[in-house]
């Protein structure tokens, strides 16, 4: 008898990633570093983050970035979705404290509306479903740059004190860890831009390792500080219907609100993808950094949430592959005419 390989639904995406997440996750819980090892832990991961942004700057090309300015109504669209809109849903939810959510993991949810758009997901989903990719590629590449600079502005202004004490030192640590690695990438570009194409493979396993260790160094905080005493399986399933009203919202008003101001229907789905998801590797650098010691609960929302936009994303982008594009509709109106 043949054995049959256990495989997930092709429209089920359970992304590995998110499985080596909530292994080291489990392993912050079990073994959570203390003392000396959660000096080393927090250094590494500070040295993690910096090395992350270094990349990001490294990698983004300053002619692709000036290319896609001339497609500048999609990208100032998809950052009202990704900075106004969200941010405004997401101080809306404030009316579900303390009933479905509690303080700590209404911040986590709204410093999940203020995170950039992702790029590797939106440009895939939107190739999937035959739409604008050169557009998709623009718009997260722009998110994810402004959002270096907006996200801490706006979790200063809407989070304040309750983003873990945001003040002149939080500034400087952002500054520090995010802003000069980045334009230090940037400035090196000429010289580790080749270097970092022909080893494009290895440096993304060195992205989610880095993102890993700032993960185990978060939990490990957490779960010796006893944050996690603070959570019940009841308020993780309010957080989880929260999210799930928060994706269908946007990605709703991302597509008619694209319709509306004339987009066509290639602009419309990379808007839809871009204006609707928030960057697992860009939001949890930024997390340790704005939230120290509460860490671990700001980015239980934006894990549950990149998941769960990565299963209905899937799923929107399989059904739109199978639309007729304009040309096509044409041609097969025009064949049907012939025949009579």
């Amino acid at each position: 008898m043949s054995r049959r390989k256990m495989q997930f639904p092709s429209w089920l995406p359970i992304d590995p990633y998110i499985l080596a997440l909530i292994g080291t996750v489990a392993v912050a819980a079990l073994l959570p570093a203390r003392g000396t090892a959660a000096d080393v832990a927090g250094g590494a991961s500070t040295g993690a983050v910096a090395l992350l942004f270094f990349l990001y700057g490294a990698r983004l090309s300053t002619a692709e970035a000036v290319e896609g300015l001339k497609h500048w109504r999609l990208h100032l669209t998809v950052l009202a979705c990704t900075f106004v809109a969200f941010p405004l849903l997401g101080l809306a939810a404030k009316g579900l404290v303390p009933f479905v959510l509690t303080p700590q993991l209404y911040n986590g949810l709204l410093f999940l509306c203020l995170v950039p758009s992702t790029i590797q997901s939106s440009i895939a989903f939107t190739s999937i479903a035959r739409g604008n990719v050169p557009a998709a590629i623009c718009a997260g590449s722009f998110s994810s740059l402004a959002g270096i600079v907006v996200t801490p502005v706006l979790a200063a202004l809407v989070l304040g004190s309750s983003g873990g004490g945001f003040s002149a030192d939080s500034l400087l640590k952002i500054v520090l860890q995010l802003l000069v690695p980045f334009v230090a990438g940037q400035l090196l570009r000429r010289w580790v831009g080749g270097f970092l194409l022909r080893h494009k493979k290895v440096l993304g396993y060195v992205d989610r390792g880095s993102i890993l260790l700032v993960v185990y160094a978060a939990f490990s905080e957490g779960m010796v500080r006893g944050v996690w005493h603070q959570v019940s399986f009841v308020r993780l399933l309010g957080l989880l219907g929260a999210e799930a009203v928060l994706l269908a919202v946007m990605l709703a008003l991302s597509w008619y609100g694209a319709k509306r101001l004339g987009f066509a229907r290639g602009d419309r789905i990379a808007i839809q993808f871009a204006g609707s998801k928030k960057s697992l590797a860009a939001g949890l650098p930024m997390a340790s950094v704005l939230f120290g010691a509460q860490a671990s609960l700001a980015v239980l929302p934006l894990m549950l949430f990149h998941q769960m936009q990565l299963m209905v994303c899937a799923v929107i982008a399989k059904r739109r592959s199978r639309d007729p594009l304009p040309e096509e509709a044409v041609q097969t109106e025009s064949a049907q005419t012939a025949m009579t």
